[in-house]
């Protein structure tokens, strides 16, 4: 037996409830029967076990932790308590400070409490479509259930995965009524893992990866305390008949509505009506992509490659003919290495970026700075200057491409009618810093475009540049990235960024290397309708697939198997309309639904009836944003006095707001930050107050 401690004072917060029948500290029977209270208690236990229900007579001035000793002495049932918490149902919140009293938390006669385990199993689909059954917190916010979801997993930088609803079956019923439909096949985590019942070699729970506190990097490499790892492999692709039945075309709405799924991160399972047994599908949520290392990263490598491969194939994100047979040619080779018996992805790639990342550490000690902040000559800014072609959208012209003679200086483009009017004045300067660069290409058709969008003061300006050739294009693109960074052609970052556009458009490109004989189309043992997705399919005929995945394929076949897994993750994040979340607002002012995107670094204003963009807002612009919470309404506000306000139509506006705070906060990550100091920034930026 012990003396619980007396209770805290309530803060000035908290309504006090006052007892008029309690006179003194000593009180009658009588009088104890007229201050306390019959409570009803629920008792969960083990799964396959009756629940029991309990009434307690209690105080209003007893602990929460004195409730729980109560009901444990009652039920004298040799079990461990340790893991059960009271829930509160009415109030769908959670009883874990212990030391507060039941006046306290404001608890009555008429509370519904349940005595249930805090950790229950879930059914989890990872991004490569498969569903684990795993037992997570459902007391803990998301944020920190994602947190050891990743920790189980092994996927590094939990903070860019979250957990998501899964739209609605429209044929859901008619599936349960069909009772010889084949069941969805579970992989049990506590089997893979070598948990109970099991010996997998997954991971070693007696080796589980300890990370330096001062880096957040893992101590040891993963190789190390991983054997097989399932979730590093990629699976093989679907046949075309099932790949059909998971194929839906879906609308700029749909996705709003498939978008308003995402689970708020600063609450709990249970307070978001999450049940046991529940799916969920854990996802990358905020697409950036932070310190992608082979070395520690297989499974985090892995199914982020495994997400962009079925963004592609269910056609959540558009792209052209030519990029879908690029993605197949990835696929296909990527299938290729994972079946033979000798995978060429374990080099000795570790070892070298080991020894990179110590020169380029000495590098920084020695200059003093930053590496990309080193000039290869500071007295002598490089220039471009070419005749290219200029489009403006908004001007109404009949000739769209006009060409004109353009010059590239520090961070700004100048173009004038002819070289020779150069030394004038320019017709119109770009200045490029916080600018947006779009690739608008295609190399079958010799088509090599520039998309910039500069950003004014209610919004961003469209300006197409079009080069000739490759290497223009390579020069010039490469420019106008390192200059939306404020960058000029100086820094040593330059030649390796030309260098791997160069590279990107040959694996783009679909024409076999010259000298390279015709693909034999009997060596492509794997059915070519698998690696696009179904309208692609059905668009060709399965030997003209097959001909030109082949083709494209011999632009890559050397590479290991992470780097083409790395290869199709850049080639997804440079589409166009690759990270943009989509939701149903109302702005203020307006009398019509529109739709708002949201990506890592901008807003987006689209019209609903066309689909077409009518306003771009970067965050590098944003000065602040709060919520109304009364009303829901998020406002924001730019600089040059530009302010947005509006409510969200297709979900809550904590969703788009927890949106805007994580992007925010991703983007003040660096490599020696440590891992748990950024929970807090997390939940300032993105908890709000309701």
């Amino acid at each position: 037996s012990f003396t619980l401690p007396a209770p805290p004072p309530p803060p000035s917060c908290m309504p006090r409830v006052f007892h008029p029948f309690i006179r003194g500290a000593m009180i009658t029977a009588a009088e104890y029967g007229e201050t306390s209270w019959e409570l009803s208690v629920q008792i969960d236990q083990k799964q396959g076990d009756e629940s029991m229900k309990f009434k307690l007579r209690v105080k209003g001035d007893l602990h929460i932790g004195g409730l729980m000793l109560k009901l444990v002495e009652k039920i004298k049932a040799p079990q461990d308590w340790s893991d059960h918490a009271l829930w509160w149902e009415q109030r769908k919140c959670w009883l874990l400070k212990t030391h507060w009293t039941l006046d306290k938390y404001g608890i009555q006669s008429d509370a519904d409490l349940r005595y249930t385990p805090q950790h229950k199993p879930l059914l989890l689909q990872l991004p490569n479509m498969k569903t684990i059954k795993m037992t997570v917190s459902f007391s803990s916010v998301v944020f920190k259930a994602v947190t050891e979801i990743c920790r189980t997993l092994n996927i590094r930088r939990s903070e860019e995965l979250s957990l998501l609803k899964p739209p609605d079956d429209p044929s859901r019923k008619k599936k349960k009524r069909d009772k010889n439909s084949p069941q969805e096949e579970l992989w049990d985590i506590d089997l893979l893992s070598g948990g109970p019942g099991g010996t997998g070699p997954m991971y070693s729970k007696t080796m589980t990866a300890t990370y330096d506190p001062e880096n957040g990097m893992p101590v040891s490499a993963t190789s190390l305390w991983f054997g097989e790892n399932p979730l590093a492999e990629s699976q093989p692709n679907l046949p075309p008949a099932e790949l059909a039945k998971m194929y839906q075309p879906l609308s700029l709405v749909d996705k709003a509505i498939n978008s308003a799924g995402w689970l708020d991160s600063s609450r709990s399972l249970m307070e978001q009506d999450i049940q046991d047994d529940d799916k969920l599908l854990l996802r990358f949520k905020y697409n950036v992509f932070f310190d992608l290392n082979p070395k520690y990263d297989a499974v985090r490598i892995t199914q982020l490659y495994e997400q962009a491969r079925w963004n592609i194939l269910l056609e959540e994100i558009d792209c052209t003919e030519e990029e879908m047979l690029m993605f197949a040619s990835l696929q296909y080779h990527i299938c290729k290495l994972t079946m033979s018996s000798e995978p060429l992805d374990h080099s000795n790639e570790p070892e070298i970026d080991e020894v990179e990342a110590a020169l380029s550490n000495l590098e920084v000690t020695l200059e003093g700075g930053h590496t990309d902040r080193i000039l290869e000559d500071i007295t002598d800014i490089p220039e471009l200057a070419d005749s290219l072609r200029l489009f403006r959208p908004k001007r109404l012209t009949l000739r769209p491409y006009k060409e004109y003679w353009f010059v590239f200086k520090d961070t700004t483009i100048s173009y004038y009618k002819n070289k020779e009017a150069s030394v004038g004045e320019p017709i119109e300067q770009f200045h490029l810093r916080g600018c947006e660069v779009v690739p608008d290409v295609n190399v079958t058709d010799k088509k090599f475009g520039i998309k910039l969008l500069l950003p004014v003061a209610d919004g961003m300006n469209e300006v197409y540049i079009r080069c000739d050739n490759e290497t223009q294009y390579a020069k010039w693109k490469a420019a106008c990235i390192l200059a939306s960074k404020g960058k000029t052609m100086a820094y040593s970052s330059y030649k390796s960024e030309v260098k791997s556009i160069q590279s990107f458009l040959q694996m783009k490109s679909l024409a076999p290397p010259p000298g390279q004989a015709a693909p034999d189309l009997d060596a492509m043992e794997m059915n070519a309708e698998c690696f696009v997705s179904t309208r692609y399919a059905k668009k060709h005929k399965t030997k003209q697939l097959t001909a030109r995945i082949l083709e494209a394929h011999q632009n890559i076949a050397r590479l290991s198997l992470m780097e083409a897994k790395m290869r199709f993750i850049q080639a997804w994040q440079s589409l166009p309309e690759f990270g943009i979340n989509y939701y149903i607002v109302r702005f203020k002012g307006s009398k019509k639904d529109e739709i708002l995107g949201i990506s890592y670094n901008r807003l987006i204003r689209i019209d609903m009836s066309s689909g077409l963009p009518v306003t771009t807002w970067r965050f590098a612009n944003m000065k602040q944003w709060n919520v109304n919470w009364e009303i829901r309404q998020v406002t924001i506000e730019f600089d040059q006095n530009v302010t947005i306000a509006f409510c969200c139509l297709s979900c809550d506006c904590k969703v788009v707001h927890e949106f805007i705070g994580g992007y925010i906060f991703l983007s003040t990550r660096s490599k020696d930050q440590n891992e748990t100091l950024d929970e807090e920034l997390f939940h300032k930026l993105t908890g709000g107050q309701e």
